[in-house]
């Protein structure tokens, strides 16, 4: 059963440059981004991590991109899709052809997303996240959840910081990063090593 559209009012938008966190989605049941990130103790040595995203109830549209930044991505595949009638992986991009409405796609990949600060700190990077429409930006939700061997760290801070429309849970094998959003969404997380 498809799920109503609500009208999204004009305060539901953000423009160019601009980022609007939001207390509950305007429109339930619309576009939401997962992924799901593993630190290993190579990532440590090499930067690089395994991610695998999910794009959810994609709005019905002939072409979508996704981009991942070219200075990080080391391999891209296409986990499952349906809705959509093609997918091609092209260097840093994926284009997916005739997305139909509520269509799914899970892409995974291995990203030099882990970035050295100092001996005992670590920054993950991820995004830019958005949702464009035209020449302003719908809401979206996020999930962004990163797993490492148990008491390998702790989180230090996390950028968007925890405030109404961010969520941050912490555990000792990992932490969740949970946004609803209309903008780019660019996230840092720093990590302290404890062991």
């Amino acid at each position: 059963m498809a799920m109503p559209v609500a009208a999204l009012e004009f305060s539901d938008i953000a423009s160019e440059g601009e980022i609007k966190f939001l207390k509950e989605r305007p429109d339930p049941g619309a576009y939401s981004f997962q992924s799901r990130v593993k630190i290993t103790p190579t990532s440590l040595e090499n930067g690089s991590v395994d991610i695998a995203t999910c794009h959810i109830q994609l709005d019905p549209i002939r072409k979508i991109v996704i981009v991942f930044n070219p200075e990080r991505v080391q391999a891209i595949v296409i986990k499952s899709m349906n809705r959509v009638a093609s997918a091609e992986i092209k260097g840093n991009e994926v284009t997916l052809t005739d997305v139909e409405r509520g269509a799914t796609v899970c892409i995974d990949l291995r990203s030099r997303a882990l970035d050295k600060i100092t001996d005992l700190t670590y920054q993950l990077n991820a995004g830019p996240l958005m949702r464009r429409y035209f020449d302003g930006y719908l809401p979206m939700s996020a999930q962004l959840r990163v797993d490492w061997p148990k008491d390998m760290f702790s989180v230090e801070s996390t950028l968007p910081e925890k405030r109404e429309g961010v969520q941050v849970v912490e555990g000792s094998d990992g932490m969740q990063l949970d946004a609803i959003f209309a903008g780019t969404m660019t996230a840092k997380i720093v990590l302290k090593k404890i062991n």
